[in-house]
């Protein structure tokens, strides 16, 4: 499940981790099967498989960067975040979330959302950079695992309503949305330079300790006022007539939300400072 947006519900290890990694009772012996066992099996399987698609889906998008389908690798990173997000909700209703589950998805993570983007960005725009393209993109895919990692040990210790860093699904949704605004290659030298500079942008949001809101506290089961389902029905029209762009615009205005946050945090604390 996704280690950046649902982590809910895996404090209990069900029967498929004992299954997986107990040792055997003795020489020859076998642990009994059982029909729950089995039942238990079937249904751990369920959320594996998200998660293999979502590895799927980062692997064929690195293929496509290299054979210069840019396009399609950036609807392969779109693909496989609604894949990871998907599986953390199968696990919680099959009752499926295991250690095993969330430690795999976590290396899915860093191959769908820090390789893919990474290898689609330097195809992209940065190869004519040689050295210093490939050294950003290279950074992309280091401090995202920076950030998978603190992720994994932070899981306990701070507040569900705030994600610390950037995720790295957010990272990679802001490239693979740049690219499905313009999937041509980039030619253009200030273009080539804005995405550099982006690339390094990102990969210090990542390890950065800005907050951004998860929205784990929204509850959509509660009611809302009237004027609210206009406004959602404006949202899907305005995505409909431009999905690139406005994919983009919404990455982009995530991906800013921290330091934007944080600068109006230090202005309100120095306005409260007796003078």
């Amino acid at each position: 499940m996704s280690r950046e947006t649902d982590r809910e519900g895996e404090g209990a290890e069900p029967l498929e981790d004992a299954l997986l990694f107990a040792p055997p009772e003795g020489p020859g012996s076998r642990a009994p099967i059982t029909a729950r066992s089995r039942l238990s099996r079937g249904v751990f399987i369920l959320p594996t498989l998200f998660t293999v698609g979502n590895l799927f889906c980062g692997y064929l998008s690195v293929w496509c960067s290299i054979r210069g389908t840019f396009e399609t690798a950036a609807i392969l990173i779109f693909v496989a975040a609604v894949l990871d997000l998907l599986d953390g909700r199968i696990a919680r209703l099959t009752n499926s979330a295991s250690r095993f589950g969330a430690e795999y998805d976590s290396l899915a993570d860093l191959v769908s959302f820090g390789v893919a983007p990474a290898v689609l960005a330097y195809s992209w725009g940065l190869a004519d950079f040689h050295r210093l393209g490939w050294m950003a993109s290279f950074l992309f895919v280091v401090c995202g695992s920076m950030r998978l990692a603190r992720f994994n040990i932070q899981t306990r210790v701070v507040d569900k309503k705030y994600f610390i860093g950037l995720p790295i699904p957010a990272a990679a949704a802001t490239i693979s949305a740049l690219v499905l605004a313009t999937p041509e290659r980039l030619v253009s030298q200030v273009w080539m330079t804005g995405l550099l500079v982006l690339t390094v942008i990102l990969s210090y949001l990542m390890i950065s300790t800005l907050r951004y809101r998860s929205f784990k506290d929204l509850d959509l089961r509660r009611q809302r006022r009237a004027w609210i389902l206009p406004v959602i029905a404006l949202v899907f029209a305005v995505v409909a007539y431009r999905p690139a762009a406005t994919l983009l615009a919404i990455a982009l205005v995530f991906a800013a939300s921290g330091p934007i946050a944080k600068i109006v945090s230090v202005a309100r604390d120095r306005r409260r400072r007796p003078a």
